[in-house]
């Protein structure tokens, strides 16, 4: 199952709520990014691929869950979330989006995923240092945390675009200096266009953050303590998981 109206598929949740406990079956809306982030997820002709996908299909085949993956823009899926328009979001942080939150009790899972988010110059420049980074580019609704004080005291102007491919172009034909976002999907997109491979690094010596993508709900705070417990039972498959799909090139 991929896709239903968002109206029935979030009706259906809420009842199943009502009448399951934790460790019952349930048929549950995951709330997804709208872009492609491959390999670690993303939307692709209307289906939710990458390792994630296949993280959460594994355990919602161990507790016998049923999910649809419902995909949003980035500040739609926070007020879903908020309001429990969605069971379960992925990826999510903590760290991200203090603002959109609206005081509401979120519980986040263990770790799932690990990431660099940094900055993809051309091969080039490598090894210049931050101070040569005068236009740096990202994904929009994304926040380039590790940037931040440059980009307060606009010593770095952001600009933004709806998916990677546009914006490491950019990088390559120098209208920008870099591109900030998660270091394994830039990579891979980088070597899967034509004229782009290999011409593209990410550069360590730049600011960037070391995280991990988290599960996490503000409706329905067993199904984390579900999740956690899977994971901690099925760590091989995890880790065989993300490495056969490449899910956190980069981070290593």
């Amino acid at each position: 199952m991929w896709f239903r109206s968002a109206r029935g598929g979030i009706a259906a949740a809420g009842l199943l709520c009502l009448v399951s406990g934790p460790g019952l079956a349930r048929d549950l809306v995951v709330g997804v990014e709208a872009i492609d982030y491959s390999p670690v997820y993303g939307m692709r002709d209307g289906q939710f691929l990458g390792a994630a996908r296949e993280i959460l299909d594994a355990f919602a085949a161990a507790r016998g869950h049923r999910l649809t993956f419902q995909a949003l823009p980035v500040k739609r899926l926070y007020a879903e979330l908020n309001h429990g328009g969605i069971d379960l979001k992925f990826p999510d942080s903590p760290d991200w989006q203090p603002a959109l939150r609206q005081g509401r009790n979120t519980a986040f899972s263990k770790p799932v995923i690990n990431y660099i988010d940094g900055t993809i110059v051309r091969r080039e420049a490598a090894s210049e240092g931050p101070e040569t980074v005068r236009s740096l580019g990202t994904i929009a609704g994304f926040t380039p945390f590790a940037w931040g004080e440059r980009l307060r005291s606009g010593t770095v102007e952001l600009k933004e675009n709806s998916s990677f491919e546009p914006l490491l172009r950019q990088v390559q034909t120098k209208r920008i200096d870099g591109a900030y976002g998660n270091v394994a999907v830039a990579l891979n997109t980088a070597d899967s266009i034509p004229g782009l491979a290999g011409t593209l690094v990410f550069a360590p010596q730049l600011p960037h953050v070391a995280d991990s993508y988290r599960l996490s709900s503000v409706k329905a705070p067993e199904l984390i303590a579900e999740f956690d417990e899977w994971l901690g039972k099925n760590g091989k498959l995890v880790a065989d998981i993300i490495a056969r799909t490449g899910a956190e090139k980069g981070v290593r």
